[in-house]
């Protein structure tokens, strides 16, 4: 008999249990309807792990056996499903598609959405809230919406955002099996929150899309330069692309594209490399005896580690080199 694989994330464990009857109501308490296959040879061997962030959850779901599983409509959230062992299939009324090594899916909260899982499928999954993804859309936009937010049901995990959130979602769940997760930093959790949401509204396809794609006005130099000034005087807060949008004054949409043409990054890819250039320059100009793990945390790095690294990585010294050299001139 094949082995199932090891679960994910259970140093964040939520939920683990062989017995059904618990199973089923700590999942009710979670507004989902659960039912099991029976077999000799499935036994149940639930397992719910996960980390919520403000606007996310990040998680890792196996029952074990045969699972069909439904959302009430108490649930408002989106999900994106990535299987890492094993399939599972989504039926939304009368469509219906097989998700893999190859394939996932992301549900809408209007859908009804039935999830029929094979004995030991361990997927990988994150739950977006409804308000954020929304919010974040209407930001985007520069306007409220006038229908529900609804995505494509499947998405192609070999190329495109559908590889990326994959390789960006297992680094995730790496970094958070780590004791000095990187992601315990509100910064580093709000930056990794608005990369996911903002590429999913960008990049999968859902009845907005075209909307988004619509040809904008060019952002004028003093738009760009409203954005940068908010940033640069908000670097050791988290900050999100909504409040550089607001800062800015014009939809979120236009001040993405345009951003890079103006600044070579994206808004939030500015707001970590003007980080990165402010903690270089307090280096260079910091006492001997002021700690390098205060400076960091300052400038809003809070994982010395990790910090140094990239650091490293993007000048080609130590952040105590650059002190040290500061201290020489």
């Amino acid at each position: 008999m094949q082995l199932a694989a090891a679960p994910r994330l259970e140093r964040h464990r939520i939920f683990h249990s062989h017995d059904v009857e618990a199973t089923r109501a700590f999942l009710d308490s979670k507004n989902f309807r659960v039912d099991f296959g029976r077999g000799e040879n499935q036994p149940l061997d639930a397992h719910v792990n996960g980390v919520y962030l403000p606007g996310m959850y990040i998680g890792y779901l196996c029952y074990g056996r045969t699972t069909a599983l439904k959302a009430t409509p108490a649930r408002t959230d989106y999900w994106i499903q990535l299987p890492i062992h094993k399939r599972f299939e989504i039926t939304m009324g009368k469509r219906s598609a097989v998700c893999g090594p190859h394939r996932g899916a992301v549900l809408s909260p209007m859908n009804e959405n039935l999830i029929r899982s094979e004995p030991g499928c361990g997927r990988l999954v994150f739950s977006l809230t409804g308000t954020t993804v929304v919010r974040q859309l209407a930001t985007l936009l520069g306007q409220a919406l006038h229908a529900p937010l609804e995505f494509a049901d499947t998405m192609d995990l070999t190329t495109g955002y559908g590889q990326s959130v994959l390789h960006y979602m297992r680094a995730a769940v790496h970094d958070l099996e780590q004791s000095d997760s990187l992601l315990r930093s509100p910064m580093a959790m709000s930056s990794y929150e608005q990369f996911i949401i903002t590429g999913l509204l960008l990049s999968h396809r859902h009845n907005y899309s075209d909307a988004l794609l619509r040809p904008e006005r060019r952002i004028a130099p003093r738009d760009v330069k409203r954005a940068i000034d908010y940033v640069e005087a908000n670097l050791d807060a988290p900050i999100s692309l909504a409040d550089i949008v607001d800062a800015a004054g014009v939809p979120g949409r236009t001040l993405h594209k345009h951003f890079r043409h103006f600044t070579g990054a994206s808004p939030m890819g500015y707001l970590r490399n003007a980080r990165f250039e402010r903690v270089r320059r307090t280096l260079l100009h910091a006492p001997a005896e002021e700690n390098i793990s205060v400076i960091a945390a300052k400038c809003g790095f809070d994982h010395l580690g990790r910090f140094a690294v990239e650091y490293r990585r993007r000048f080609g010294e130590r952040p105590s080199d650059t002190r040290k050299r500061g201290r020489e001139n």
